[in-house]
This record gives structure tokens, sequence and C-alpha cells, in this order.
């Protein structure tokens, strides 16, 4: 049976502005604090094929890839096209809004694994991004989504300002479900006594 889709009103924004405004100029910063990088970094350890093609959604100049770990293959798709070309980890990049455009400029199959680190909470039409991501992974490939309690209010979704870190949570792990491209969804937790939390939500890809 076909999951029930989103009230629209859920995803309005206080503001409703091109998002291209918004991201016109470079923001050269991290948006969590070393303990949340390094939860990153693990979970992309853990979880991406060394070697593999690594799909990177809503990237910006840093992209948390374990710095001895090499892989064929790492595509950035983000707003800033500064951002992008000061990323070192990338091989190739893309501009493009999600929420103008979630169709991915990809073929079919073409990805070991897909990142949207700390960006989760700006999407306007998560579940199409997330189908759209499973149809450009390889068979049970993961998608890692990580994010803490920041964020730009202004620019996340009316969902993810109403909810406390654990709605963040289960509201990622419906868009994995209502997707209906994704199986052995798994939830971790870093939250240290002082410092930004990290939680992540992993699906992979269904056959």
């Amino acid at each position: 049976m076909t999951a029930p889709v989103f009230p629209n009103e859920i995803f309005r924004r206080q503001d409703e502005a091109a998002d291209a405004r918004f991201y016109d100029f470079p923001r050269l910063v991290t948006h969590i604090d070393d303990g949340a990088i390094a939860a990153v970094t693990e979970l992309y350890r853990d979880f991406f094929p060394a070697n593999g093609a690594i799909l990177d959604l809503m990237s910006s100049w840093v992209s948390h890839l374990p710095k001895d770990v090499n892989f064929s293959r790492v595509a950035g798709l983000g707003m800033n096209a500064e951002e992008l070309t000061a990323n070192p980890r990338l091989t190739e990049s893309v501009v493009q809004s999600l929420n103008n455009e979630p169709h991915l400029p990809f073929g079919d199959a073409e990805f070991d694994g897909a990142a949207i680190c700390v960006s989760v909470q700006y999407l306007i039409q998560p579940v199409e991004v997330f189908r759209e991501t499973a149809r450009v992974l390889k068979e049970n490939a993961p998608l890692v989504v990580t994010f803490s309690n920041r964020c730009f209010p202004t620019k996340a979704v009316y969902a993810w300002n109403a909810l406390d870190d654990n709605g963040h949570v289960e509201l990622v792990g419906e868009y994995f479900a209502r997707s209906e491209s994704f199986h052995a969804i798994e939830i971790r937790r870093h939250q240290p006594r002082g410092g930004d939390p990290l939680f992540s939500v992993i699906g992979r890809k269904k056959q």
C-alpha cells in the first residue's frame, strides 16, 4: 500500500524567498563542532566502501569523508559553486537546488553510497529527493543522513522547527519509509555531555 503524502503545510518556511539568493555567497565555515564532525566521519568510514563512488548531496566546501580512505569518485551537488570548488574531496560538482529540481543529473545505480549532512531540514520535497537518491544508488547501497540541533530556522521547514531531536529522527525515518525505496533502516545517536549532538538515520536501497 502506498504511504500517504505529507500535507504541504509542514514544508512551508518562514523565508520563502528563492534559495539561490540565500546561498549566493559562500559560507566557508562548519555548522557542527569537531566532535560531531568526527562522528560523521566515522559513520562514513562504517558505511562507505573504500574505492567506491560516493554522492555528497547538499554539499559544500568540506565533505567530512575519512582522510585515509580513497574513493574512486566523489560527486558533490550543492547550492554554491565557490564552496564546491573549494572542496578538495570532490572529483566533480553540480550546482543545483533540490527544492527547485529534485531530479538528480545522474544515471541509475551509479553510486556505492550517498550522504546528506546537516541539511535535510531544508528540503521541501524530501520524499522525492530520497526516491531519486535511491534511483542513482546501487542495490543495498546506503544513504547516510546526519543532522544536529542547529539550523538556519528561517530556511528550515515548519515541521523541523516544530519538533525536538527525537521528532527529527522520526521525521527523517518517515522520509525513508514514504519513499518506499529503502530497507534496513538504522538510527544512531552521538550525544556527548557538552558539544553538538549528532543524529543519523541510514537506509539501504531496496532490490
